[in-house]
């Protein structure tokens, strides 16, 4: 079983802890790829447009006459090859959304989480629970913990005061463990899950 280092709410090491089967999976190079790219790919707005020739104003008469002036023969001078007509095949809105069957997204979580515990990159932390939004304080468990540039902090619910201390911490991000995804995970140089957290995804992915 893969362990992880567990640390006070203070962020000093307190031992360590054994993960549950949830971080042991076998990691599918595969499945992590294409599950990524989802990602990514969803993540796109997908607004970007252009005018085709029958969306540009203006070209509404023959430029000149069909025969006679020795000139190619044109229809409208919005037409692509003048200048201001319309674009030829150019980008029109459009959903970048990837389809990805259930199974196999939770296998490629799973594969993220084996493969940051297998790095020893999971730290285990207990739940924070601040009485008042206070930055200094989790920057300090951060650097107690050698947390490094890039940090994901995984909570079990909403804390507005944790939430907040977080806010101004640049190399911080902050996610609910509902919402753990595989760009996250693989972004992270540390990974610190609290328990309530931990408990949660080993019953959804366990």
């Amino acid at each position: 079983m893969p362990s992880a280092t567990r640390r006070d709410p203070e962020g000093q090491e307190a031992g360590s802890l054994e993960l549950p089967s949830a971080f042991e999976s076998r990691v599918s190079l595969p499945t992590l790829h294409q599950a990524l790219l989802r990602q990514l790919a969803g993540a796109r707005q997908g607004t970007h447009d252009t005018k085709t020739r029958a969306e540009v104003s203006g070209g509404g008469r023959k430029p000149y006459r069909q025969k006679g002036t020795g000139r190619a023969r044109q229809g409208s001078i919005r037409a692509p090859q003048w200048r201001g007509g319309g674009t030829v095949f150019g980008p029109t809105p459009r959903s970048y959304a990837q389809g990805m069957p259930r199974k196999q997204r939770r296998l490629a979580l799973r594969s993220a989480l084996a493969a940051q515990a297998a790095d020893g990159r999971i730290q285990v932390i207990p739940a924070l629970d601040y009485e008042e939004p206070k930055t200094r304080r989790l920057a300090t468990l951060l650097d107690r913990a050698e947390a490094g540039r890039r940090v994901l902090l995984v909570l079990a619910d909403h804390s507005p005061n944790v939430e907040l201390s977080a806010r101004n911490i640049p190399q911080l991000r902050l996610v609910l463990a509902a919402n753990l995804n595989v760009r996250d995970l693989l972004s992270a140089e540390t990974v610190l899950i609290t328990e309530p957290a931990l408990a949660q995804v080993q019953e959804h992915l366990g």
